[in-house]
């Protein structure tokens, strides 16, 4: 029997393959430049924390600790592989890309990491969607120090991932049969994880305005 998996839709993802579709998500989302574009990785993390609790639902029921090793090693491990890309591959490997995507997001993170340092970058940047694909390939092409990566995307990686799954396995615990309203949820889920997106382009519009006026003036 051939199963049919949307590689974007978490439930699809869940439904075929798991705890071991978690893993394999959120270590391409982590640091494969593209392809981590397209990828759920909130949307994944939040239901597949719900299903871990779920009792009778008609979603797959998971194992939680799978779930959250499976999301730890792949938040980790992608984001060191993400790092060597770029450390390897170097600005070109950013360059080249033609997707305007990256570019901006290539950008977003020097500003980032310029801005907050190593420790603080590599934290936040794991919660905003996109940025965290590109933010560790851009560390390793910007030279950032491996121990002080290691480190920082070690930590960055277990919050989000933990927190995330950890979340919907309180919400699925505490609310009967929320496994069926997974899609209102996930809906919630993109919402929120655009907010730091929203908040930084307003700031950087108000940085823009201000440097005009300063001209002007």
């Amino acid at each position: 029997m051939v199963i049919a998996v949307n590689p974007t839709d978490s439930a699809s993802l869940l439904a075929a393959f798991g705890a071991l579709g978690v893993l394999a998500v959120i270590f391409a989302e982590s640091g494969l430049l593209v392809v981590g574009f397209f990828l759920p990785g909130d949307t994944l993390l939040f239901p597949a924390g719900v299903l871990c609790a779920a009792g009778d639902g008609q979603g797959p029921r998971l194992e939680l600790w799978q779930v959250m090793l499976c999301a730890a090693v792949g938040s980790v491990v992608g984001g060191q592989v993400g790092y060597l890309l770029g450390r390897h591959g170097g600005r070109p490997l950013l360059e080249r890309s033609s997707s305007r995507r990256v570019k901006e997001s290539t950008a977003r993170a020097e500003q980032l990491l310029a801005r907050y340092g190593y420790g603080k970058a590599l934290v936040i940047g794991r919660f905003v969607p996109m940025l965290r694909t590109v933010l560790h390939p851009a560390a390793g092409a910007l030279g950032v120090p491996v121990r002080a990566f290691t480190f920082w995307q070690t930590v960055g990686g277990l919050l989000w991932s933990q927190s995330l799954v950890l979340a919907g396995y309180l919400l699925g615990s505490s609310v009967s049969h929320v496994d069926d309203y997974l899609l209102p949820l996930v809906a919630v889920i993109v919402a929120l994880s655009l907010l730091p997106l929203l908040a930084e382009a307003r700031r950087t519009r108000r940085l823009r305005r201000d440097e005009e006026r300063r001209r002007d003036g």
